[in-house]
């Protein structure tokens, strides 16, 4: 009898265990599943690597949630001179390509980096 009341307590105490495990792991996933603010920067202007490697400038608005939007983008076509090259970066806007695009609605899992555009940066002279 003795025995049976051991292994009794032994189930309890897993069942137990089993459950607080259950809990902390359900809080956990609700925790990361709650809304965030939007991350606001400190200049207008900001620089955003996708995961692709291309890069776009310009407004970054929602940030850090699940429909970040880029307006004003910019981005940057390197140009060779034929006779001297010299390769140059442009900075080119978009909007004048065939297709006339507008704001750019980014995958946030596609955002690698971004970063504040400083107010002394040479692309917005």
């Amino acid at each position: 009898m003795m025995r049976n009341q051991q292994g009794s307590a032994a189930a309890q105490v897993v069942w137990i265990l089993t459950g607080i495990v259950v809990m902390v792991v359900a809080l956990l996933l609700l925790k990361d599943l709650r809304p965030r603010p939007p991350v606001t920067f400190k200049t207008p202007y900001q620089a955003v690597l996708l995961t692709n490697g291309t890069a776009y400038f310009g407004k970054l608005d929602g940030y850090g949630t699940s429909r970040p939007v880029l307006k004003e983008v910019y981005y940057i076509v390197s140009q060779t001179n034929p006779e001297t090259k010299q390769t140059n970066n442009v900075l080119v806007r978009r909007g004048k390509e065939l297709h006339e695009p507008g704001d750019m609605h980014l995958n946030p899992n596609q955002i690698l980096c971004v970063e504040d555009v400083g107010p002394n940066s040479k692309w917005r002279s």
